[in-house]
């Protein structure tokens, strides 16, 4: 299937990350090459890009779509967390600006061998590097009843967690969990069918047991432990979340490091450290009603920006 990926939230994206000529930038999550196409025309005609992804298909997909910028371009397989090792395998010691987008594809989504969606029947898989680590199917079976209700809550959100966990533990015990038809059905038996324009009651497990699968808030949580690190003073981060828990982490950490003089009045000297960065854009950057027409995945989206100060 060709690899087919709608960058979110284009035009806002490059404008907070404002790529320059003679920049270096990397897109540490490259997916089929759409946003880096744009930094690496915006930095023309020298600036240079690092892109990263573990999943080896979106690499195949952004080297043929990057190919025509030649040696601009590095592209490496690895996760974000793994952020700094892959700069220095690319000799390189920090950017310009660093992208990063916590979605998942639409060629993820809509691959049915990757197992990632309930509208379409594949195996349980999940992973986004199918090369590494559980597939959802050992997952599911590795944990235990209490550990999946949990899953299921704490990275979906569903109410109900409790009882889809017995659900879909008791189809694994009886050898009905194989694929994602089954895991489906067996979420449905406790929600119900699909009502009107409402989102489909599978949704939310689906999406906690691939976090789970892909550890993605571990993910999250490593590369924000290394920030403003990867950045050159001056340097911007921009990230783009799907998912509350994720925009959360987010916020936390770049108001920590954006944190202000707390010193009481009248204190003589402040022992305040300044802050590591400032706000390119201080609220979250949402989806547009035009944006959400294009590109209705990208409904939940949120965009935030930093700039390293020191």
């Amino acid at each position: 299937m060709e690899f087919e990926h709608e960058p979110v939230l284009l035009n806002e994206v490059i404008g907070l990350l404002d790529p320059k000529p003679g920049g270096v930038y990397c897109d540490a999550t490259l997916g089929g090459g759409g946003h880096a196409e744009q930094v690496l025309e915006a930095s023309g005609p020298d600036g240079r890009l690092i892109g990263i992804d573990r999943d080896p298909a979106a690499i195949e997909a952004a080297r043929e779509r990057l190919a025509r910028f030649g040696d601009r371009v590095t592209i490496l397989h690895g996760r974000f967390s793994e952020l700094e090792s892959l700069l220095a395998e690319a000799g390189v010691r920090s950017v310009d600006g660093l992208l990063v987008d916590f979605g998942v594809s639409s060629h993820q989504l809509d691959t049915a061998e990757r197992g990632f969606s309930f509208m379409r029947v594949g195996p349980l898989d999940m992973r986004m590097d199918p090369t590494e680590g559980e597939t959802a199917a050992v997952l599911l079976e590795r944990v235990n009843e209490d550990e999946l209700a949990d899953i299921i809550y704490n990275f979906g959100g569903e109410r109900l967690s409790r009882p889809i966990a017995r659900s879909i533990k008791e189809a694994e015990r009886k050898g009905l969990l194989h694929t994602t038809e089954d895991l489906a059905v067996a979420v449905r038996r406790v929600t119900g069918p699909r009502r009107g324009g409402n989102i489909d009651p599978c949704t939310k497990t689906f999406q906690a047991v691939r976090i789970a699968v892909n550890h993605e808030i571990e993910e999250v949580e490593t590369l924000l432990k290394l920030l403003p690190e990867p950045l050159a003073v001056g340097g911007t981060v921009v990230i783009i979340s799907f998912h509350s828990l994720e925009d959360r982490l987010v916020k936390h950490r770049f108001k920590e490091l954006a944190k202000p003089c707390v010193c009481p009045p009248g204190i003589p000297i402040c022992e305040c450290p300044e802050p590591a960065v400032s706000y390119v854009s201080r609220r979250a950057v949402r989806v547009g009603a035009a944006d959400k027409g294009k590109n209705p995945r990208a409904r939940s989206a949120r965009v935030r920006a930093v700039r390293r100060l020191r």
